[in-house]
């Protein structure tokens, strides 16, 4: 029990990614590399410049690969996604994204990981980013810091599945494919965005937060995480098999509020504030390229049953829907973090993507 609540609190709040990259790094593929870009004078959507902006990235596989966009979910970075049940499923050899054949780039989006971010230094200074800025900024490493013209696949989880909506609307004719996951292609609204604006409001209510310039972690910070986490992520079918009991049920309880919380307040606001004007479904008729959506039935974020996402589906031309039925075995929202559920559907899905140019897109 100790084990899987831990897992599942380390998808969601990114704790421990050295030691989660670290153990996927003996699966059978290539070792990953870092690097580091500096977009210059870098525009935000507020208006606002940086004359320079880091982006950490990650790349594993070789430029002789085809190009391959991975993008991780909010306060994750491109450790998160060397995880065994992420990468171990889909980077090695004869897997969906053989890193042998792929060269596979995962970048730090701003606010997170190693890249630019608020605590920093600037603090509740450093400019407003949302969703549309880290598209941006993605593009431009891509396209100047790495030099690739043309990516095979984007692929993205939650956030990064937003992203990746973003990424086919704006740039259409930049990559083959797409692969979305967790995540609609709709305005941020609903339970989705109540639960986040609570989540922020009890942390900015913190006296200890003090408008973000505090000396230590607001106490409430972990409460507020605890409660949102709880109640976005993890299945209802699996949350029932895991504390059948109130005594089961306090217990995950305690363990989630006894795990340390490694996230900067002022980071954790700025990356999950950024989400409140996304709203991909104004072009998805833009969208080019092949896409499966791939999501959960039991996701508490993009639940099915409201049939948004069938809606927005008949807009997209080339697109098709995965849903992974609900199971103990599901996670929620959660459950596209391992990719043992959909590997198979993957695998299909790239094989059967036309290519829309004849460049190799290599740097």
């Amino acid at each position: 029990m100790k084990a899987s609540c831990a897992a599942l609190s380390a998808i969601l709040f990114s704790v421990s990614l050295a030691a989660i990259s670290t153990s996927a790094w003996a699966a059978d593929y290539p070792a990953p590399k870092q690097g580091d870009w500096i977009a210059r004078d870098f525009k935000f959507h507020t208006g606002e410049t940086m004359p320079e902006l880091k982006l950490h990235y990650t790349t594993v596989g070789e430029p002789s690969g085809q190009p391959v966009l991975v993008l991780h979910g909010t306060g994750g970075s491109g450790a998160s996604m060397l995880s065994s049940a992420f990468a171990g499923e889909l980077f090695g050899a004869g897997q969906p994204l053989d890193a042998s054949k792929y060269y596979i780039i995962i970048p730090d989006n701003i606010g997170h990981g190693k890249s630019s971010k608020p605590s920093d230094g600037m603090k509740m200074s450093f400019p407003k980013y949302d969703y549309e800025d880290m598209v941006e900024a993605q593009y431009r490493l891509v396209t100047e810091g790495l030099g690739v013209k043309h990516l095979r696949l984007i692929i993205g989880n939650s956030m990064g599945g937003m992203h990746t909506w973003l990424w086919g609307e704006k740039y259409p004719m930049a990559m083959d494919a797409l692969i979305p996951m967790a995540s609609q292609p709709t305005e941020m609204a609903s339970r989705n965005w109540m639960l986040r604006r609570i989540m922020l409001d009890t942390i900015r209510s913190d006296p200890d937060y003090n408008g973000g310039n505090y000396t230590g972690q607001p106490r409430m910070m972990k409460y507020a995480i605890t409660a949102y986490g709880i109640a976005s992520i993890g299945g209802t079918l699996a949350y029932q098999s895991q504390a059948p009991t109130a005594a089961k049920a306090d217990k995950i309880v305690d363990e989630r509020l006894a795990m340390p919380i490694a996230a900067d307040a002022n980071d954790f606001v700025y990356q999950w504030e950024s989400s409140h004007d996304y709203n991909a479904g104004e072009k998805l008729e833009a969208i080019e390229a092949s896409l499966l959506l791939i999501n959960s039935a039991d996701d508490e974020r993009n639940p099915p049953e409201t049939g948004i996402t069938d809606a927005a589906m008949t807009r997209v031309k080339n697109g098709k829907l995965y849903l992974i039925p609900a199971s103990t075995e599901t996670r929620g929202h959660g459950t596209t973090g391992n990719a043992k559920f959909y590997s198979e559907q993957v695998r299909q899905f790239l094989q059967a993507a036309p290519q829309q140019t004849i460049e190799s897109a290599r740097r």
